[in-house]
């Protein structure tokens, strides 16, 4: 049976317990989701309690932390989402997004809506991915590929 938490104080101190047993272990992000078999963007997401994982994956995942039943079952439920409180963010890293939606939010909106036309971009049905590449004028760039299903606004 599909279950949901109401109040993020469990999945919140679960993400704390999930944090300090990676560190204790001394593991990637990305050897959690080998364990899961899932991709590392969804199930970091669901380990700072963002998403729900399968049954297996949440099992693999506890396994490989040495969290307890109570845990795996805990990381199936649907989370009360959203990771940032009110206001602006001051974490730095966290901050720079928000300063890129400010900066460049209309910017994008226009175009989505110029070469898509009046709708949204899903960010259940959404696929995020992280790489770090070469800059040619020395140094690295972040690239960062948000790619969620469009969804046109329907007139009813």
């Amino acid at each position: 049976m599909i279950h949901a938490q109401f109040d993020p104080s469990a999945r919140q101190a679960l993400a704390v317990a999930a944090v300090d047993a990676k560190i204790r272990k001394d593991l990637s992000w990305q050897r959690i989701a080998d364990a899961a078999g899932l991709s590392v963007a969804f199930v970091t997401a669901a380990m700072l309690g963002q998403h729900p994982l399968p049954a297996a994956s949440a099992e693999a995942v506890a396994g490989l932390l040495g969290l307890d039943a109570d845990a795996a079952r805990l990381l199936q439920t649907i989370p009360t989402r959203g990771s940032i409180p009110g206001g602006i963010p001051t974490d730095p890293t966290i901050y720079r997004f928000h300063e890129m939606l400010q900066v460049y939010g209309t910017t994008l909106k226009a175009l989505v809506h110029e070469q898509l036309g009046d709708g949204i971009i899903s960010a259940i049905n959404f696929r995020l991915d992280v790489k770090k590449v070469a800059d040619p004028e020395g140094g690295e760039r972040a690239v960062i590929t948000l790619d969620g299903k469009y969804l046109p606004t329907k007139p009813f």
